[in-house]
């Protein structure tokens, strides 16, 4: 990675700085066969050994009182292969499910208390007084949104005084040609405010290896001997100026913290799908993470941004490794954050949650294939943590996280086998004469029945456990008046929470069905690659979604119409199931619809704090966004830009690192081809037509083929027609 620090941007006569001068931090590679030679020691905490207890015996014991109600539901006259494999799904996702529920029951109970152990919380907004830097990593992103974002959060720690105390680093990896020079025109643009006496750099990578993980590694390797701290956001999260001072201080006063992890609160969206995600994070979320924080104490997790991180701790603890083998598995880690956090505790390093910081926020996918596509390379980098697991001197409580990491994805392919089971055992009940006497010298005969009244208790049962963190959640929102106000009044919480739960259920198969497909890919060997997020807050083209769900639709029918063969019964046991996959193209459409979350909102459902009182750092966003999407109106062609504006074309190219050479014998074919099609165009626009993405980036990114395309005419307009 290469930069220009700011003598030589001064040299150049170039006004706007990209990266100031160099502090480089060295950050090595950790060897997942070996723990580091030196780790720091922490204080015992005897508090989190009995919460530990108690979370694993409640956690046990209702999965013992499950499992055998099951049990007793399949075993009438003895277990059957079929109902054995059943009983064994059943036990991994109760056990699941119980661990979800005894974890929220410990969250709602440490809200009541509001222990002090949770850190940053309460008091007079400190002032550090230590250096951070603010990293926000882009792929591909709106450039109005992203610098919208630095821009906002700058002015905001301007007006609180703290602008010398953070740095703001926007670290782009865009591939996209007209979205890296509109970048820089966004970027020039937010200096050209000079509000933001906070100083606020860009810099875009010449090869985005490693992802987002590469791209925050080599920050730190340039940039991170300067800042003790950084906190890492992503493209469409933001931070509260109080927020960003309480985590500052907080890690400042704690030597032994290595990173501090906020809970976001999803914001800013409208259809449908985003406002029960939105309403879902305020209400269940924060039980469910008190729960998660009061657990795990200083052995909490990392969810890769809006959280703010010991500089020198992660240098030389979080390095990350490349797994043995080929992706989907092998290759560098995808989800590197629980690796990251994993690593860091391993050394000695504490890692926190603030599970009731408030000010910390970020946006919801606004769809469900939009979930579905961020689904996909998650449950990839979920499923390597397979190969982190064994690795030596990690915390126990580091391989649960890993655990849960890999769980949250299979719960949805066991969930389907269980069903698949049950369908099968009423196939071999209906079609099939059943082998009574399966063992040699058998008494008395094994029949394939079960206790029909007993299940339906089991079935309520387990739908009360799965209930509890909503339950939990509503309840703490409405035990108090400003909370419960926040949500729209106790009769339109409970409301909300009935209308999000019915949809949910509508959901949760096509997630099941989509969550099980991606799994199955990922096994057979289907890397998932790297597409950017869409980020919007629009719907989706119905035939694009007719094409995304036209299988589980069809898997639905296949699944309703085999259990109807077989009884009316079944049908109406797998019903759930069977309704959601058979709906999924209209239930897609349905919460991908802005008009009807707007609705919603007049109607005071699914209502959050936010929308009832926007934070400051939120409005600030958007007004800067849209000032910013006017800059950028007209010519969207990266090689129009650079033509019409001699300035920008001058910052682009004083801003471009300097060009490695390349290893004997290797070519760069983008390049090379690139040049030699230039040879054949007579104008600008000509250039434009001829030169495919890559090759166009390509030549952007070398000084003497940015030449080559500055030397090019414009195309003259016909006559009678003015100039563009």
């Amino acid at each position: 990675m290469g930069g220009v620090n700011e003598s030589a941007y001064k040299r150049r006569g170039v006004a706007d700085v990209v990266l100031p001068p160099e502090a480089p931090l060295a950050m090595p590679a950790q060897d997942l066969r070996h723990p580091p030679a030196t780790i720091r020691e922490l204080p015992r905490d005897r508090t989190a050994t009995v919460i530990r207890a108690g979370v694993v015996v409640g956690t046990l014991g209702l999965t013992a009182i499950f499992s055998h109600e099951m049990y007793a539901v399949l075993a009438v006259a003895g277990l059957t292969s079929v109902e054995a494999v059943m009983l064994v799904l059943f036990v991994i996702n109760i056990a699941w499910i119980a661990l979800s529920a005894v974890s929220a029951v410990a969250g709602f109970a440490a809200l009541g208390r509001r222990p002090s152990a949770w850190p940053a919380d309460g008091g007079e907004t400190p002032m550090p007084r230590s250096r951070t830097a603010i990293l926000i990593p882009a792929y591909n992103e709106d450039p109005a949104r992203v610098f919208a974002a630095a821009a906002a959060t700058a002015e905001g720690l301007a007006a609180a005084g703290a602008e010398r105390l953070f740095d703001i680093y926007v670290l782009a990896d865009t591939t996209d040609p007209d979205v890296w020079v509109a970048e820089e025109v966004a970027y020039r643009a937010v200096l050209r405010r000079r509000a933001p006496r906070c100083r606020i750099f860009y810099r875009r990578r010449r090869k985005n290896t490693e992802r987002k993980a590469g791209n925050v590694a080599d920050w730190v390797r340039l940039s991170g001997g300067a800042y003790p701290f950084f906190i890492c956001l992503d493209a469409d999260s933001l931070m509260q100026v109080d927020t960003l001072l309480r985590l500052a201080a907080t890690i400042e006063a704690n030597p032994d913290l290595g990173l501090l992890q906020t809970v976001p609160m999803l914001a800013n969206r409208n259809t449908v799908f985003a406002r029960m995600q939105q309403f879902a994070g305020r209400v269940y979320g924060r039980v469910i993470a008190a729960g998660l924080a009061s657990w795990t104490r200083s052995e909490g997790n990392y969810w890769g941004h809006n959280a703010i991180i010991r500089t020198r701790a992660f240098a030389e603890a979080a390095g990350l490794p490349h797994l043995r083998g080929k992706p989907p598995f092998g290759g560098h880690i995808l989800s590197h954050d629980f690796v990251e956090a994993a690593l860091m505790r391993r050394a000695g390093w504490q890692i926190q949650m603030a599970p009731t910081l408030d000010g910390s926020y970020e946006e919801s996918p606004p769809t469900l294939i939009d979930l579905a596509q961020r689904d996909r390379r998650w449950c990839q980098g979920n499923l390597q943590h397979s190969k982190v697991l064994p690795a030596r001197g990690l915390h126990w409580i580091s391989r649960v996280h890993l655990g849960m990491g890999i769980m949250s994805y299979l719960a949805s392919p066991i969930w389907l086998a269980f069903l698949l089971a049950g369908l099968v055992l009423a196939l071999q009940a209906h079609f099939i004469r059943p082998e009574y006497f399966t063992r040699e010298f058998q008494l008395f005969p094994t029949w394939p029945v079960i206790d029909s009244e007993r299940a339906i208790g089991l079935f309520i049962a387990t739908m009360l456990l799965l209930f509890t963190p909503k339950f939990l959640g509503l309840a703490y929102a409405l035990l108090d008046e400003k909370r419960r106000r926040a949500i729209g009044g106790g009769l339109r919480g409970t409301v909300s929470l009935l209308v999000e739960s019915l949809i949910s259920a509508v959901i949760a198969p096509i997630l099941m069905a989509i969550q099980s497909a991606a799994v199955i890919e990922i096994l057979i060997g289907r890397d998932s690659g790297w597409n950017p997020q869409r980020r919007d807050d629009g719907s989706m083209p119905v035939m694009d979604v007719a094409r995304r769900h036209f299988m589980h639709m069809m898997f639905g029918i296949v699944l309703g119409v085999s259990a109807w063969l077989v009884s009316p019964h079944l049908l109406a046991w797998m019903s759930p199931a069977v309704a959601g996959l058979v709906l999924a193209i209209p239930a897609s459409l349905f919460v991908a619809r802005r008009d009807v979350g707007l609705w919603l909102r007049r109607k005071g459902l699914m209502m959050t704090p936010e929308e009832q009182e926007k934070p400051a750092i939120l409005t600030a966003s958007q007004a800067i966004t849209e000032d910013l999407e006017r800059e950028l109106s007209g010519d969207i062609d990266a090689y129009l830009r650079l033509s019409s504006d001699p300035a920008l074309l001058a910052f682009h190219r004083a801003s471009l690192p300097p060009v490695q050479p390349l290893p004997p014998g290797e070519i760069d074919m983008s390049l090379v081809a690139g040049l030699a099609r230039l040879e054949a165009a007579e104008t600008l626009e000509d250039a434009i037509h001829y030169l495919s993405k890559k090759e166009r980036l390509a030549l952007l990114a070398d000084p003497e083929g940015l030449d080559r395309v500055a030397m090019l005419p414009r195309r003259k307009p016909p006559q009678g027609f003015a100039a563009s």
